[in-house]
């Protein structure tokens, strides 16, 4: 296969799903536009070619990484005084990432790490925004442009960390001046060069360089006066004498992390994230740079017989002052007010505005029964360790937990989690009853809690595995819309989403949820695998489906996509000896078993699932 070096520039559209719910036709005869009349010309101008494009996105190659940074500066003006009559809801964006790399030429196709940075970049670029690597950054320092240095990022299905930076302003426009590189430029750089800057200030609002000051959910673009404050909870600190207690201060976390991720006018990092700093020393200003927030809640937990003793401090971490602190001696019944405090405290803090749903959910308790909120305490640390054993434990805490309070949702939910996890991961020889009991207290804890995103969201895989895909939709999309930080909530939409044969639109989600979840758990990457392998990208889906194996390799769900992508990708040794190892955990494997247990429903992935399966060398 040749090889050479290129200038590989990829962008896409930013909240392309949501633009297309407000008007599917108009949407699609926009970017269409962009693409005939401003992106196509720009790129030819510049000696580039538009390798393909997918939806919403693009992939272009320049001989010259001058070529691809000034071509991109163009078309962002472009594009953004095609927007200025717009209303903001209905503007498009393009985010575009450019990196100078070694690729492989397949056709008129390109592939390797060379576009895969390229691909990471862009996601890490504001609305409107541009962001290059280091070998491009060093090309490119006479252009009289200013960049951010947005330091090294650990990015997915990247070995080593890229160094990232992002475009802050064009200025001087009469820096740019050169003559162009063929005749008739359509768009004028110096003309453009200073509303690009304008553009992409307006996108970056620069914060440690990851995410900017406010981080946004990526489904949505905002102006800046609608740009949320970013907030990460850090696990608080066990400070009891006995460390067998640290359930207990890991479930205030846990409760105080779901609370405020149901604030829409607020982003929170999900749990996953925020606990790789378990048992860490904790510089916060580095925190906030690794995980892309503006604001860090850190605290302590003392639990002594039925006294606690609960500390909370909100820092700003750019600057490392502390906005408030707050120390509270309460028995074990005055938890729930301690934690209400001090969601109502950060939310003054920060400015924050609750809609009429919020405040009338506000300082809702989970349960009035301290006894019950330990168990449950103590079910999600046995859940957390993620075998049988541990589930099993979890399942017996969450009974007795709804016994002592049969109103206590959370623990209901939690139930019927540990029912999906054990089918899920094949430890029952019953399946079809795990599937109706998970339903079961799934549906019981949306009765006692419909706002409660969590209970939507496991009767959804509950529904999924049993094949009712509108069920699951239905209730995955409501789990989303109750959180829009719902980092788990957008991936599974992003399966239930490739379950109907819509991976596109599920990509958009997977990657929405790393970004709420920079961490992400291995079952994100499977789905994130799973969508490419739909869409036929079959080196990089066994690229991201070996991730995700290297993550969990119990997950047979992973290396069952994994023997199919093998296939369909002429992988066939490799694809053998994934077979081998998938019949350790599943001797009597066939096609027409595997089949029969997948929840795909559209009928041209499920075909396209069973192909490779067939190819990979699996029996009928």
């Amino acid at each position: 296969m040749e090889r050479k070096l290129a200038a590989v520039l990829e962008a896409d559209v930013v909240g392309y799903s949501r633009l297309m719910g407000l008007d599917e036709a108009g949407t699609l005869g926009t970017l269409k536009s962009h693409l005939r009349e401003v992106i196509e010309p720009a790129v030819a101008q510049r000696r580039g070619r538009i390798v393909n494009t997918t939806g919403d996105a693009f992939l272009a190659e320049f001989p010259s990484v001058v070529d691809a940074v000034e071509c991109s500066v163009e078309m962002q003006a472009a594009l953004e005084i095609r927007n200025a009559g717009l209303p903001e809801d209905r503007k498009m964006r393009f985010r575009m990432g450019i990196n100078l790399g070694d690729v492989m030429v397949e056709g008129s196709d390109i592939y390797g790490d060379g576009v895969n940075v390229a691909a990471r970049l862009e996601s890490l670029a504001p609305a409107g925004g541009i962001c290059i690597s280091q070998p491009v950054h060093e090309l490119v320092g006479s252009l009289g442009l200013s960049w951010e240095d947005a330091g090294e990022q650990f990015v997915k299905n990247i070995a080593k960390p890229v160094r990232a930076y992002r475009l802050q302003s064009a200025a001087p426009a009469t820096r740019l001046e050169k003559p162009a590189p063929s005749a008739g430029r359509r768009f004028p750089l110096p003309a453009v060069a200073m509303v690009s800057a304008a553009v992409v200030f307006v996108g970056g609002l620069g914060f440690w360089g990851y995410q900017g000051r406010y981080a946004t959910p990526p489904a949505a673009e905002r102006s800046t006066a609608n740009l949320k404050p970013a907030l990460a909870v850090l696990p608080f600190n066990n400070m009891s004498e006995d460390p067998k207690q640290e359930y207990f201060s890991d479930g205030i976390t846990e409760d105080l992390i779901t609370d405020l991720s149901k604030l829409s006018g607020l982003f929170v990092i999900a749990r996953n994230s925020s606990f790789v700093y378990k048992g860490k020393p904790v510089n916060v200003p580095q925190v906030g740079k690794e995980l892309g927030v503006r604001y860090v809640l850190e605290g302590s937990v003392r639990k002594a017989g039925k006294v606690v003793r609960i500390t909370a401090q909100l820092i700003d971490a750019a600057t490392g002052h502390h906005l408030w602190a707050e120390r509270y001696d309460r028995d074990l019944t005055g938890v729930f007010d301690v934690q209400d405090d001090v969601r109502q405290k950060i939310v003054a803090a920060l400015a924050v505005k609750l809609t009429a749903g919020e405040k009338e959910q506000w300082g809702r308790k989970p349960t009035n029964n301290p006894e019950a909120y330990d168990l449950w305490a103590r079910g999600l640390e046995q859940q957390a360790a993620f075998n049988r054993e541990g589930i099993l434990e979890a399942r017996r805490l969450f009974l007795r937990a709804v016994e002592l309070d049969p109103a206590f949702a959370r623990a209901y939910g939690q139930i019927a989690n540990t029912y999906t996890t054990e089918w899920e991961m094949g430890w029952s020889g019953s399946p079809a009853e795990l599937l109706e009991t998970a339903v079961s207290f799934a549906q019981r804890a949306v009765a006692l809690d419909d706002a409660l995103p969590q209970a939507h969201w496991v009767l959804s895989r509950a529904y999924a595995q049993r094949k009712k895909y509108d069920e699951a939709l239905a209730e995955i999309e409501k789990a989303v819309a109750l959180n829009p930080n719902f980092a788990d909530g957008h991936a599974y939409l992003a399966q239930v989403l490739v379950y109907g044969g819509r991976a596109e639109e599920a990509l958009r989600h997977v990657e929405e949820a790393m970004r709420i979840n920079p961490r992400a758990p291995y079952w994100y990457v499977y789905i994130q695998g799973h969508a490419q392998f739909m869409l036929g990208r079959y080196d990089a889906a066994v690229a991201t489906l070996k991730l995700s194996l290297e993550r969990n390799a119990n997950y047979q769900a992973t290396r069952r996509v994994l023997i199919a992508a093998y296939g369909q990708a002429g992988m066939k040794s490799e694809a053998e000896w994934e077979i081998a190892e998938y019949r350790v955990a599943d001797p009597s494997a066939t096609i027409g078993r595997l089949r029969e247990i997948s929840p795909i429903r559209d009928a041209k992935y499920l075909e396209r699932y069973v192909e490779g399966l067939r190819k990979a060398g699996v029996p009928e």
